[in-house]
This record gives C-alpha cells, sequence and structure tokens, in this order.
C-alpha cells in the first residue's frame, strides 16, 4: 500500500509492475481491486493507474471525517472516480470509501465501535487486547448465538443505510492480524455460527458468507446491473481527497515534509533505476548480439531486480511519509544506498559496452567508468568526486536521460586549473573555472569545478576528453564577497565588499535578477520586455500549538503564522559571475541558499535554480519554510501537482485552520493571473501552500473595489508560494509512531523559479477547467528530476578504442512525450531477464497557450503519433505489442503495431522486443 501524496508516479508504476509481476509468477494470481486503507488521503493518479492496470474496482478509507459524514448523507460513499481531464468515462473506476473512522473491527460492522468490538475475537477475555470501551467479545455457542446475531444484524443493517444496494461489505481484520493460527480459529468459528444461524432465519432476508474484496465488488455489480434499466445508481467524481484530517482541527499535512532528506533520497533513486534500466536494456541487447558472455552472466539484473524492490518497498505509507521509527527509516535508508551504489555500477558497466567501438573488448577491459558523485553512507549528502588530471587525456562520458536532445551544463571537479575539455573531433569546449569552496570562506587548494556545456543525443551518451592542458577556451570566475572575506585566493580575482553600495545583480540573455542586503531575491527582470516582477524569498519558522496535542510526524499544528527568519548578524554573501554560470550564495545560519543562472541559449538559462542546504538539527518544536512572495493576483487560487502526474486546482480558505490549507507537491505548485503563471518546481516532496493572496480577498464585486483601490494606492498585490523544507518535533502526535522526528539530517533541496507570460485569460472561465503546465514548464520540471550524468574513466586507458556517441533513438521524441520507463522483463522460468522490455511511454497534457517560440525546445509535437520503426536508431524493433500498465493483461485483440497513438495525458505500456 503506497503513500499517495508524496510518491513519484515512475515509483507507483514501478512497485505495481513488480509486485503483479511476482504475483503471477509465484502464486499464479492476476489482482483486480484495489485496496488502499491507510494511505493519508487519496489521490486519483493511483486511481488512473489501477485503472490503467486492468483494475475494475478499488476501495480507500482515510478521507476527511467531514468528507466522509457529507457523502455519507448523500449515500455517494461509493461512486465511479474519473480523471478530472477526462471528457468521456474511459478513466472511471468504481471506488467503494469505507464509512467510518478506521479500518479496524470496531469501526467496520456499523456504526457503533462499542457494539462492533465485541466481534473481534482476538480481544475474547484472557487474550493480549480486550476493548478500549469495556464490554469485551464472548465466545459463540448455541444459548446466546439468537442474541449476538441479531445485535450484530442491528450494526449492519444501520451501516446498510450509508449505501444505494443492498449488499454491504464488513472487512474483518486489523494492524498484525492473523500472525497466530490461534486468531485463525477465534474468528472463523465464532463467525460462522453467527453466519448460520442468520442464513438459517428465512424471516431476517439475510445472506453472508465470507469472502474476499473482489466477491464484494462482483456481487456488488450484479446488484447494481439488477436494480437499473440503463444508468448505473452510482454517481460519478473527480478530484482528490487531500488534505487528510481524522478529527478537530488534526489535519495530516506534516508528513507532506516529515524525513526530507529521505524524500529527496527517494528522487535520486528514481533517476539513477531509470537511466539504469534503459542502459541496461540496450547493453543487454548488444551483449546478446556479439555474445558477451562477461555482461551477460554479470549479477547486474539481480541487483536491478532488488533496486526495484527497495524503491518499492519505500513508497509505503510509512516510509516516503517519513512517519516510521527512527532504526526504520535507517533500514530504508540502507537499502536505498545500497542499491543506488548498485545502480552506479550498472549505469557504468551497460554504458562502456554501449560506447566501445570493438564490443568483444569488454570481456578483457578493465576500464571502469566512475559517477561523478559519491555518497559515503545512507544519511549522508553526495559528494562530487575529484577527477585527477594529467598529460595524458582521459575519457568524459555524459549520460542524457531525456528522451529530447539537450544542452545542458555539466560540472566537474578537477585537480587542476590548466584543464581542457575536448569533443573527440578535437574541438576544444568553452569552460569556466571556479572556486571549490571547503567553507563558506575557505578555497580549496587541490580542486576545481569546472563548467562546459553538453551537447547530448536523446537518452544517449556523448563522450568528451578530459586533460591537464592550458587553454585559451578556460575563463576564470570571478567572486565579490558581502560582509566577510577570505585568506587565501589562490588563482581568482576576490572582490570584498563591505556593504552593498548597489543592489546585487544577475543576469543572462532572458533574465536579470535583482537581490536584497542579505542575499536573497527579491526581483526579476524579463529581458523580452524589460518588464519588473516582484518574486521575493524569505524564510520563516512555524513552531507549535501549546495545547496538548502538538505537531508530529504526521500532523501539522501550528501555534499561529509563520513567525519571520531573524537574522543575528549581517549574512555572508558570495556572489560569482561566470561564462556558463553566475549564482548568489548566502550563509543563513540553517540554511545556506544558493540562487544560479545558466547563462544558456534554451531550456536551462529560462529558470532560475534554487538549492538549499537545510541544518535545524538543534532546534525544538521548529519547522523552517522558503517563501516565494510576488505581485501576482492569483485570488487565493494556486495549483499543485499529484505525482508529478496531474495538476489540481486548490483554494485556500480563511474559514479553515492555516495547516489545511497546506498540499503535497510532489513535483511544482504554481500561481497565476491573467497575465503571469509563476511556478515553483521541486526535486523533492514537500508540503506546499499559497497562504497570503493580500489577506485572503473575497470573491466578485468586493474584491475588484478592494484591487482597485490598492492599485491606486500603487501598492502590490501579494501571491504566495511556500514550502515547507524540513521539521523537528520533539514529541508524537499520538498516530501511532510512538515518538517525535528528531533524526534530523544535513539535507538538501533543489527547485526551479520559472515565470512565464500568459496570452490574455478569462480568469471566471478558468476557474472550473482544468489546468496543465506549460511544454516549458514540463520539460524543465523533466531536467531538473533527471539531471545528465556525468561519468570518467576511473584511470586513463590509451588503447581502449571509443565511439564518439551512442545515440539510441533516430531523433528526439515529441516534445509532449515521456519514456517513463524501458524496463527489461523478468524471465517465467528463472530470476533472470527475458527477451522482452516494458516500454511505458505518457504524453503529457500541457496549456498551448503558452508559446514555445524562442523556448529552445529542441522538439516538435505529433498529436501524439509515432512511428515505431522511426523510433530507434542502432536496434531494430522485432515486435511491439499493446499491454495493461503492470503487464498482467493483454488487449483481446493484440498484435504487433507499427505506430503508437497515444491521447494527452495517456500512460500505456508496451511489450517491446528489440534486437
Amino acid at each position: 500500500m503506497p503513500d499517495e501524496a508524496a510518491p513519484h508516479y515512475f515509483a507507483l508504476i514501478d512497485q505495481l509492475i513488480e509486485g503483479h509481476q511476482w504475483l503471477e509468477k509465484n502464486l499464479g494470481v492476476k489482482p483486480r481491486s484495489g485496496w488502499s486503507i491507510d494511505p493519508f488521503g487519496h489521490s486519483p493518479t493511483m486511481a488512473y493507474l489501477l485503472k490503467r492496470a486492468g483494475f475494475s474496482h478499488m476501495l480507500i478509507q482515510r478521507v476527511h471525517y467531514a468528507v466522509k459524514k457529507h457523502f455519507a448523507l448523500h449515500k455517494t460513499l461509493e461512486f465511479f472516480w474519473r480523471q478530472n481531464w477526462d471528457l468521456g468515462s474511459v478513466t472511471d473506476i468504481f471506488c467503494h470509501m469505507m464509512p467510518f473512522y478506521s479500518y479496524d473491527i470496531p469501526h467496520t460492522c456499523g456504526p457503533d465501535p462499542k457494539i462492533c468490538c465485541q466481534f473481534d475475537f482476538k480481544r475474547l477475555p484472557g487474550g493480549r487486547v480486550g476493548c478500549p470501551w469495556g464490554i469485551p467479545p464472548e465466545t459463540i455457542y448455541s444459548g446466546n448465538v439468537q442474541n449476538r446475531a441479531q445485535m450484530l444484524l442491528d450494526q449492519y443493517r444501520k451501516k446498510s443505510k450509508l449505501f444505494r444496494t443492498k449488499v454491504l461489505l464488513a472487512p474483518l481484520g486489523d494492524d498484525f492480524r492473523y500472525c497466530e493460527r490461534t486468531e485463525w480459529d477465534q474468528q472463523f468459528k465464532n463467525y460462522q455460527q453467527l453466519f448460520d444461524y442468520l442464513n438459517f432465519q428465512p424471516h431476517l432476508n439475510v445472506k453472508i458468507q465470507f469472502g474476499t474484496l473482489s466477491d464484494y465488488f462482483d456481487a456488488l455489480d450484479k446488484a447494481d446491473a439488477a436494480s437499473r434499466n440503463s444508468q448505473s445508481v452510482f454517481p460519478v467524481l473527480s478530484g482528490d481527497f487531500f488534505t487528510y484530517a481524522d478529527r478537530d482541527d488534526h489535519y495530516w499535512s506534516g508528513y507532506f515534509t516529515s524525513r526530507p532528506f529521505y524524500k529527496r533520497m527517494d528522487r535520486l533513486m528514481e533517476s539513477h533505476l531509470r537511466a539504469a534500466e534503459i542502459l541496461y536494456y540496450f547493453a543487454l541487447k548488444q551483449a546478446q548480439k556479439y555474445q558477451i558472455s562477461k555482461f551477460l552472466s554479470s549479477s547486474h539484473y539481480v541487483a536491478l531486480t532488488e533496486a526495484r524492490r527497495n524503491l518499492g518497498l519505500f513508497q509505503h505509507h510509512d516510509a516516503i511519509t517519513g512517519t516510521a521509527k527512527d532504526w526504520v527509516v535507517v533500514d530504508y535508508g540502507t537499502r536505498l544506498f545500497r542499491s543506488f551504489m548498485n545502480l552506479k555500477k550498472i549505469i557504468g558497466d551497460s554504458a562502456l559496452l554501449l560506447i566501445l567501438k570493438d564490443k568483444y573488448s569488454y570481456q578483457f577491459s578493465d576500464v571502469f567508468l566512475e559517477m561523478d558523485l559519491e555518497q559515503k553512507s545512507q544519511d549522508s549528502l553526495p559528494q562530487k568526486n575529484i577527477i585527477r588530471l594529467s598529460a595524458e587525456p582521459r575519457y568524459l562520458v555524459v549520460y542524457n536521460p531525456s528522451e529530447q536532445d539537450r544542452n545542458s551544463v555539466v560540472s566537474v571537479y578537477v585537480s587542476s586549473p590548466t584543464v581542457q575539455v575536448l569533443s573527440l573531433s578535437g574541438k576544444p569546449m568553452e569552460l569556466q573555472v571556479s572556486a571549490v569552496w571547503n567553507t563558506a570562506s575557505t578555497i580549496s587548494q587541490t580542486a576545481y569545478e569546472i563548467s562546459f556545456v553538453a551537447h547530448t543525443p536523446p537518452l544517449g551518451l556523448k563522450l568528451y576528453k578530459i586533460l591537464e592542458s592550458p587553454s585559451s577556451k578556460s575563463h576564470l570566475a570571478d567572486y565579490a564577497l558581502l560582509n566577510g572575506k577570505t585568506e587565501d585566493k589562490g588563482i581568482f580575482t576576490i572582490k570584498t565588499i563591505e556593504s552593498a553600495e548597489e543592489a546585487v545583480t544577475l543576469e543572462n540573455s532572458f533574465i536579470k535578477l535583482r537581490f536584497g542586503q542579505a542575499g536573497l531575491m527579491e526581483e526579476m527582470i524579463n529581458k523580452e520586455d524589460g518588464k519588473q516582477h516582484k518574486v521575493k524569498v524569505e524564510f520563516s519558522w512555524y513552531g507549535t500549538t501549546n495545547k496538548k496535542d502538538k505537531s508530529g510526524a504526521y500532523l501539522f499544528l501550528p501555534d499561529g503564522e509563520a513567525k519571520p527568519y531573524v537574522y543575528t548578524a549581517l549574512t555572508f554573501v558570495r556572489v560569482t559571475r561566470g561564462r556558463i554560470y553566475s549564482e548568489v550564495t548566502c550563509f543563513l545560519e540553517h540554511v545556506t541558499h544558493r540562487v544560479r543562472l545558466y547563462n544558456v541559449q534554451g531550456i536551462e538559462g529560462q529558470s532560475v535554480e534554487v538549492a538549499n542546504i537545510v541544518d535545524i538539527r538543534k532546534e525544538y518544536n521548529r519547522e523552517i519554510a522558503m517563501r516565494i512572495s510576488s505581485g501576482i493576483n492569483n485570488q487565493n487560487r494556486f495549483y499543485t501537482d499529484l505525482n508529478g502526474y496531474q495538476i489540481q486546482s486548490r483554494m485556500t480558505m480563511s474559514k479553515l485552520p492555516l495547516q489545511a490549507n497546506v498540499y503535497p507537491m510532489t513535483t511544482m505548485a504554481y500561481i497565476q493571473d491573467a497575465k503571469h503563471r509563476l511556478s515553483l518546481l521541486s526535486a523533492q516532496s514537500l508540503g506546499v501552500s499559497s497562504l497570503k493572496s493580500e489577506e485572503h480577498l473575497e470573491a466578485g464585486r468586493k474584491e475588484f473595489e478592494i484591487v482597485e483601490r490598492l492599485m491606486k494606492k500603487n501598492q502590490t498585490i501579494t501571491g504566495q508560494i511556500e514550502v515547507i523544507m524540513d521539521r523537528r518535533l520533539m514529541q508524537d502526535d499520538n498516530r501511532g509512531l510512538g515518538q517525535g522526528v528528531h533524526d534530523n539530517k544535513i539535507t538538501a533541496n533543489l527547485f526551479r523559479i520559472l515565470l512565464e507570460k500568459r496570452s490574455a485569460v478569462n480568469m471566471e472561465e478558468e476557474k472550473n477547467s482544468v489546468s496543465y503546465p506549460s511544454l516549458l514548464s514540463h520539460i524543465t520540471s523533466s531536467f531538473l528530476n533527471h539531471p545528465v550524468l556525468p561519468m570518467t574513466e576511473k584511470v586513463p586507458s590509451p588503447t581502449s578504442e571509443l565511439l564518439d556517441e551512442f545515440s539510441p533513438l533516430l531523433s528526439s521524441l515529441p516534445c509532449d512525450i515521456h519514456l517513463v520507463n524501458l524496463r527489461t522483463i523478468q524471465s517465467k522460468v528463472s530470476v533472470g531477464y527475458s527477451d522482452e522490455a516494458a516500454l511505458i511511454l505518457h504524453r503529457k497534457g500541457f496549456d498551448c497557450r503558452f508559446s514555445s517560440r524562442n523556448t529552445g525546445l529542441l522538439c516538435s509535437t505529433t498529436q501524439g503519433k509515432m512511428l515505431v520503426q522511426k523510433l530507434f536508431n542502432k536496434f531494430a524493433v522485432e515486435s511491439l505489442t499493446p499491454s495493461s500498465l503492470s503487464l498482467m493483461h493483454s488487449p483481446p485483440d493484440a498484435r504487433n503495431i507499427s505506430e503508437i497513438n497515444l491521447s494527452p495525458m495517456e500512460i500505456s505500456t508496451f511489450r517491446i522486443r528489440l534486437r
């Protein structure tokens, strides 16, 4: 049961495939009903994925208590869940919402837990658990069966009044149940006597039996079909079920951020797993073609399978959520870390085989491609390896995990500032040489960072040579230090500025940024039209309430609005200006905050990169947030993504407590008005809100008058995006964890801020419409979550003959098509690989009212059509057949296809065989 707020749809699909393949192979079972009783709120993305996997029905439980009450009142607890972007009904899946507080036996037989608890026979007197309501169960025998059966039936009848048919579901279980044989006997024997009594009393009109969830849905479908002429008795619903509250003002919006170190690690793991999967399948095909036994007999596929399972395990609703005990978190982290190491080896080995001119030399080659980043332990941040340079060139290999051609900045650490990077044809690349800072103000004398723009083919590898040599193509970065100084400048020009005489600015050909005294961004200027936009970054703190119930791993119960982050001294600010990128870094006590602009023509130059290193390990009951304030009049409306798959509109409501207005953000959140959209793109899942929009303006005429009055006074309307970056809480919040969250790590988080012009939009009409990101936003988000991966030879090997590049696709895929995965399918007979892979494609929905002109998109769109024979460059497609999402089912007319056709938002899986 994965969480449904924090996971990315890549990981949700991956764990569905892994689980469904395992069930089919080991138990011969193909599940068809979804069972999701414990995730803390529910996402329509999960409903869509289950539908695509061939499921017909699903069940959910944790929904806001007021929503449950409303649904029960209108008998809409069972409904068809439809995607909000679906204009037809192809995405409909039948959904049952459990009506009461919990999924345990006291809350499943009917509305009275005191009575229902008496029918949980594990709680019979003498056992380890009792009934908190004070009346224990009784063993059923002939003397009490009538009385007990009628008591239970009364609860069943009352529960059935909340539904539209006469078929009723009463689940019988709880956490940590059926672990002992005695409980199976206690529950089965006592219930069977109750069932026998009820079934043999014709006047009661009852037929009752044990069954599976699918048995219940089969009976329900039968009842629905019998009771209607043509239309189903069940309503159709769209939307999501966040943010969950189980009582009072106890909103479960804390877990959207809890343990953010591991939420970031999860996404790094995903990007590495996807890279490894794609490269491995291509390498496997070449190894089979050239019969490279060293690769074919390697343990790579076993390690890949373990990585899939470790990532899948981490999607659990107490793992990625940050709601496990400390020692369990360490176990999750260790599993991810171990697989992370293995994936790097698979990526390196697969890449090597693909770029060798003579494939047979792989058998004897001791060349080893080393990844750029190294992580020392499961709870430490990755660090860059330093490439030891010599006059002997060594290969630098860059992998592009995107399905589009890409111009991206590659930065690596080297041992000398006199360095050249050459294409394999001998062309020198333009380089920026920057200092590597050991601390805020001390420069390393043994390492230098070099940055250059690499043009890489889609899903391909590009090769460069790197060597120690003076070059006219390398440019040293310049530095300015505000409110501080450095002792040893080394080779760099470093100015020291005591107080900012003039505002610090950064600019590239698209954007100019202006910063305040503390080194925080205050303004963005669009170079195209010269317009100034307030985009102000600030930090703030939340405390926890002084009431008995306080914030914990699950709950966010703040002590009011956020308090501004107070600076104890002048902030030390470091400004870097270079040919490839420029940045401003400010050093606060709890955050190292870096804002970077890339001087690149294309995608990466059009947004602002924001990186924070957060350390709140010494804080007590505090949460730290980053707030971006703008001049956008978003009228209390903002948008967050669900699982990186779709966008959900949100309204900030002043009548609700603050914590109710916090929502999950997996990859993006944005605010907009008629003229502009401001997006925060994220490389990790966190909690997000938009709490201020000029003090919750009311809609309608009143709002227009206030806006007009404010504009006359020359005041700016403030639309905000606020993201909670870390939380340290000393107490349990009484939801089952039994501890606080105080195992904080030094945590990195990474964002991009994108400001886009919109063509004239009717804001009234937009309130009811579905929102989509722009193409530029989609691809910027993809670049953020799937960065290029540089690799170098461990030691130079002059004898190795390598190709200039490996380019597996004939051309970029269309801009709106994302290759989710190319995943080698497991053999049906062994633990090894088969000849087939799962090709998973997603056609993204995008807002075409944003201009793609001058955005640097190196792709086009084709209405979702792709010719199969024009996909691959180095490989022939032997077969391509459609499949259900998790490979359990093939359509009845499944056959080899020559053209792929995807509708907007569609995710489809194909079985592919390459040679």
